[in-house]
C-alpha cells in the first residue's frame, strides 16, 4: 500500500472539515499537533492557507491552488495503488459510487452484488442525494463515478454513458388512472399529489410545466426522500413521479403502477453515468465502470 505524504493528507482533511478540531478528531490525532503541522506548512510555503475563522477555518486563494495539487497526488498515489494491485494478479480497492434515489435502491446494489461475486476482494462506498451535490463530489474526486438525472453540462464532466428515461406517475393498482399507458400531467389534477421537495431534479421540470400550463394540484405531501414518495402512493393512493428506472420494483411486485408521462417538456430526461474529465480512474473503478455500462445497456435493449 502506498501511503501518501502526511501533509497532504492533513491539508485535505482540514479543508473537508472546515475545523483543525473536527479534522483532528477524523485523523485520530491532537488538534494541537493538527494545528503544528499546518503552522509548519503554512511557514515552509510562505503564506496563510487557511483563514482562521470564529467557528473553523476556510482556504486562501493560495490554499485552494495547492489543495487542487494535492487532491490530484492522492487520487494518482490511488491509482498507482491500483495499478500496483493488477500487476500482481489482483482485483482490489473501494470504489466510490455516488447516486441519484431512483437507482440507490435497486440498480446500483444489484450490480454491486453481482461484481462482488467476480471480484469479493473490492469495497464499495456509495453516497446517494440529488444530482447537483453528487456532480460537485465528482468534481472535488470525492467519488469515483457518479449516476445522476440530468445533470448540467460541462467541460469538466466526462459523460460516460447515458439512456433515456422518461418520467412516471406512479399510482396503486386501484387508482381510477392506473390503466393507461400514457398520461399527460394535465390528467393528474383533481387527485392528491405528492411531491419531491425542491432539490429534485423532477420536482423542478414538473414546476415548470405546472406554472407554463397554467395548472392546479392538490398538493398533500412534500418529501425529500424517493422512499417516502413511494411509501405514502402505496397507503394512500396520492400519485406520486419518479423517473422510470426507480419503479422498476414496485411494478415486478404489483405493488404499484408506473405510467409515463408523454408531455414533451418531460420527455428528454436522461440517466448519466459520468466521470471528471482528465482523471484516470483507479482499476476496480474502471472494471466497476464497465459493469455499469454493461448493465445500463441491457436496459436498453
Amino acid at each position: 500500500m502506498l501511503h501518501p505524504p502526511r501533509a497532504f493528507v492533513y491539508l485535505d482533511a482540514v479543508a473537508r472539515a472546515g475545523s483543525i478540531r473536527k479534522a483532528a478528531e477524523n485523523l485520530h490525532v491532537a488538534s494541537t499537533a493538527l494545528n503544528r503541522k499546518i503552522l509548519e506548512i503554512e511557514a515552509e510555503i510562505g503564506t496563510p492557507l487557511f483563514e482562521r475563522l470564529p467557528r473553523g477555518v476556510r482556504l486562501t486563494a493560495a490554499g485552494e491552488v495547492l489543495l487542487a495539487t494535492v487532491r490530484r497526488t492522492l487520487g494518482d498515489l490511488r491509482l498507482a495503488a491500483s495499478q500496483v494491485e493488477q500487476l500482481r494478479g489482483l482485483v482490489r480497492g473501494v470504489v466510490r459510487i455516488g447516486c441519484a434515489e431512483s437507482v440507490s435502491t435497486d440498480l446500483v446494489p444489484g450490480v454491486i452484488a453481482q461484481y462482488q461475486r467476480a471480484h469479493p476482494g473490492v469495497r464499495f462506498q456509495v453516497a446517494s442525494g440529488v444530482t447537483p451535490r453528487l456532480v460537485q463530489q465528482l468534481l472535488d474526486d470525492d467519488v469515483d463515478l457518479a449516476l445522476v438525472h440530468d445533470p448540467q453540462p460541462s467541460e469538466s464532466l466526462r459523460v460516460i454513458s447515458a439512456i433515456d428515461q422518461p418520467l412516471c406517475a406512479m399510482l396503486r393498482p386501484d387508482h381510477p388512472l392506473a390503466g393507461r399507458a400514457s398520461l399527460r400531467l394535465a390528467e393528474c389534477q383533481g387527485y392528491p399529489v405528492a411531491l419531491g421537495d425542491h432539490s429534485f431534479g423532477s420536482r423542478r421540470l414538473l414546476d415548470a410545466l405546472i406554472v407554463r400550463s397554467r395548472l392546479q394540484f392538490d398538493v398533500v405531501l412534500e418529501a425529500s426522500a424517493v422512499q417516502t414518495l413511494k411509501e405514502f402512493t402505496r397507503q394512500t393512493g396520492a400519485i406520486s413521479f419518479q423517473f422510470q428506472i426507480g419503479t422498476l420494483r414496485e411494478q415486478a411486485s404489483g405493488e404499484l403502477v408506473s405510467i409515463p408521462l408523454d408531455d414533451r417538456s418531460l420527455a428528454g430526461s436522461q440517466l448519466v453515468l459520468a466521470g471528471r474529465e482528465g482523471r484516470m480512474l483507479p482499476i476496480a473503478a474502471l472494471s466497476f465502470q464497465e459493469a455499469l455500462v454493461n448493465r445500463l445497456a441491457d436496459l436498453t435493449a
